[in-house]
């Protein structure tokens, strides 16, 4: 079920066309399970680079993804994204749910993503609401699926 929806959800976005952004970076703060900084910069009309400093369980973790913006039912500064990156992330033992006590992990992983966001015309702020899975190949290895965050942006 979940293979179906998702690939529905890909379709639509892939069936999406025009031009989509409408700054060319922006700089903010993520929150969700995992909070943090979001540095997102457009390379081209519809494709971006977002960077995210996170932090959960008291440890650390840098991702970088690629992503592909479209405009999202005719509405002006409404956009649909979707892309892939990788992590790497730093995390105790003695502050996670899974870990053992006193163990170091070093997790290194890929990425998936797949939002909303809307840029105000009146202001240079930007929001978004996505959905950002991740898997572990090394460290604690495993699937996440609890990446989600709300973000907000000053677009420039």
């Amino acid at each position: 079920m979940k293979k179906t929806i998702l690939s529905a959800l890909l379709l639509l976005c892939v069936s999406f066309s025009g031009f989509s952004q409408a700054y060319q970076t922006g700089i903010g703060f993520r929150g969700g399970l995992f909070n943090g900084l979001t540095i997102k910069h457009f390379v081209s009309s519809n494709t971006a680079f977002e960077t995210l400093i996170s932090s959960r369980w008291r440890g650390i973790e840098f991702t970088e993804l690629y992503e592909i913006h479209h405009q999202f039912a005719d509405v002006s500064g409404l956009n649909v994204f979707y892309g892939v990156g990788a992590h790497l992330g730093f995390y105790n033992g003695d502050h996670t749910n899974w870990g053992t006590p006193g163990d170091q992990y070093t997790a290194l992983g890929v990425d998936g993503i797949l939002g909303l966001e809307y840029s105000f015309r009146e202001l240079p702020i930007n929001i978004s609401l996505d959905w950002k899975p991740e898997y572990n190949i090394s460290g604690y290895t495993g699937m996440w699926y609890d990446g989600g965050a709300f973000s907000i942006r000053y677009i420039f």
